[in-house]
């Protein structure tokens, strides 16, 4: 099977700048050396065409430098009308410079100064127009001119710093999504961890009452003794196992949330969530809680295909926990009315929970308060067990959850592998 084909787009670059960049200021610049060997045969001769050739030089330096590529234009401009020589072309050079130290400068009162010196400069080099016309008309053009492009830099200029704006915002807000994903998964870890500690705890317990009672029937009947000790003994397996997983779900780091659709909010509200935060419900529990969603609005068909099976505690669960967290999200989401079709199918190596919800709901009045973390949430659980989530809208508008989760192999064979 081939690889898909990624476009990577490099962008080049040049004494640390982008090399489109670098290539454009070095056309502009060969534009003004081009208007200053034209001058040559004009007054000053060679003498003014260096000067053009050192304002074309300095516009290399336009982008990073602007306030003082302007300083430096303004003194050889000053030169000009010092020397007599008269408005030349490569004066174009006083705009270009203009317009660069408005758009690119730090602060905008360089580029309210230096339209200050152009508009000196307007007044001198119109007094040393040839006299075709009234000074003032020369004024006035040169005058239009020079405002017009000031007012170019400063548009851009403004429009520049907003894209900036937008730019840094975005930023700020992956950043803040990046981190409330990191504490709500953390927040999520502690909860499971919590709750397979009690798993824990409640398999150790039951291991400690089964040796006693393997210790005070072992010589009175010791078919009951060696029911008890196989009981003991499939129970700290379970323990073992769930000991590893809480082990891991602590020293895991946590993992980033995969690229798709925003992660719905989802947890048991108040009215949903009947059991106290420290109590572990079971699948026995299931219809209860289908009950309570029903009440609340949420039209829920349940159905089971193959032959369920026993389950260990945190596992068990894991299966409650997702559809909890299928159900909270379709009544806050799709909304008081929808329908959902929820699933749970069993076969020997696995077991899948299917949620899919129509979307045709109304808007709840009140919406349910969030105490879980969604799809982040039900991502961890899935994971501590190796199994997989998958969740994502449907063709007919509504939200599908399916979470399959691997049943652990038989004790039997477990013994038989060991």
């Amino acid at each position: 099977m081939g690889h898909p084909v990624r476009w990577v787009t490099v962008d080049r670059v040049i004494f640390g700048r982008p090399l489109r960049s670098v290539a454009f200021d070095v056309a502009v610049s060969g534009f003004v050396a081009l208007f200053a060997v034209i001058e040559v045969a004009q007054p000053g001769g060679w003498t003014a065409t260096l000067v053009g050739f050192a304002m074309a030089l300095a516009l290399l330096f336009r982008r990073t430098h602007p306030s003082a590529v302007a300083a430096v234009v303004a003194v050889l401009a000053l030169a000009q009308v010092l020397a007599h020589w008269g408005p030349l072309g490569y004066d174009v050079a006083v705009l270009i410079a203009l317009y660069s130290v408005v758009k690119y400068a730090d602060r905008l009162r360089d580029g309210i100064a230096a339209g200050i010196v152009a508009a000196v400069g307007v007044v001198l080099a119109a007094l040393q127009v040839p006299r075709s016309a009234a000074w003032w008309a020369s004024v006035l053009w040169f005058g239009m001119v020079t405002a017009a492009v000031w007012l170019v830099g400063l548009n851009v200029r403004t429009r520049r710093l907003y894209v900036l704006s937008l730019e840094e915002r975005a930023a700020t807000l992956e950043r803040e999504r990046e981190a409330e994903s990191r504490a709500a998964v953390a927040e999520e870890r502690t909860r499971i961890a919590r709750e397979l500690h009690d798993v824990v705890a409640h398999s150790m317990a039951v291991m400690i009452v089964q040796a006693d009672g393997v210790r005070y029937t072992l010589d009175r009947d010791p078919a009951t003794a060696r029911e008890a000790a196989k009981v003991v003994a499939d129970t700290g397996r379970q323990a073992l196992e769930e000991m590893r997983r809480l082990v891991g779900v602590l020293r895991e780091p946590s993992r980033p949330e995969p690229a798709g659709p925003p992660a719905a909010v989802a947890a048991p509200d108040g009215g949903l969530s009947a059991e106290p935060a420290h109590r572990r419900p079971a699948l026995v529990e299931l219809p209860d809680l289908l009950d309570r969603f029903r009440a609340a609005g949420l039209a829920v068909d349940c159905a089971t295909t193959g032959e369920p099976a026993p389950l260990p505690p945190g596992l068990e669960l894991t299966v409650y926990r997702v559809v909890q967290e299928s159900l909270t999200n379709a009544l806050k989401h799709a909304g008081v009315g929808a329908s959902v079709e929820l699933n749970l199918d069993w076969s020997p190596s696995a077991v899948v929970v299917r949620a899919v919800d129509d979307g045709r709901g109304r808007p709840m009045v009140r919406p349910a308060p969030s105490g879980g973390h969604g799809l982040v949430g039900m991502r961890e659980r899935v994971g501590v067990y190796d199994g997989s989530l998958t969740a994502g809208p449907t063709l007919g508008g509504g939200w599908r959850v399916e979470a399959r989760l691997p049943l652990p192999s038989a004790p039997g064979t477990e013994e038989e592998a060991a």
